[in-house]
């Protein structure tokens, strides 16, 4: 193999080494392509994403309510402030509100949906439907229900 690259003349194994500017450009014209098509999908599976992470966090938060209900034997509410972007969970002691806990969620999201639920002591609490959707409008919408049992159920669909 060597002796036949040795044959050739000293101008063709120089110009046979390296890529020329037109093969260059082609390849980060391709590139650049693939990207812009690309790049679409990904800013919408980011906004699901984000949909899915807010779910999950009001979700746990009002699991945890209603635990928190049964083991205080209080009314304990949740809110939510899309200003702040916070989920709050809190038990009423007559005069004062105590924060049990506090979530973030991202500023891209929002959800929808009355801005408080009180989960009672008997293990029921107010029957509500929160829709979860993003900035993004391309994103897929999720549902969080909560029946009058205090069930709290996630699914995808709602309109924003």
């Amino acid at each position: 193999m060597n002796a036949s690259t040795n044959n050739l003349p000293l101008t063709l194994r120089i110009t046979n080494s390296g890529f020329t500017l037109i093969e260059l450009m082609v390849t980060i014209a391709v590139l650049a392509i693939i990207v812009g098509i690309a790049a679409p999908s990904i800013n919408t599976q980011l906004a699901n994403q984000r949909v899915k992470s807010t779910t999950a966090t009001l979700a746990n938060a009002l699991k945890e309510a209603r635990v928190e209900s049964v083991i205080r034997r209080q009314e304990i509410e949740v809110s939510y402030d899309d200003e702040s972007h916070t989920i709050m969970i809190k038990v009423d002691n007559g005069s004062n509100e105590d924060e049990i806990a506090t979530y973030q969620y991202n500023a891209k999201s929002i959800i929808d949906g009355d801005d408080d639920i009180k989960f009672k002591p008997n293990k029921t609490a107010d029957d509500e439907t929160y829709t979860i959707c993003d900035s993004n409008e391309a994103a897929s919408p999720r549902e969080i229900t909560v029946s009058k049992l205090g069930n709290v159920n996630t699914q995808l669909g709602g309109s924003c």
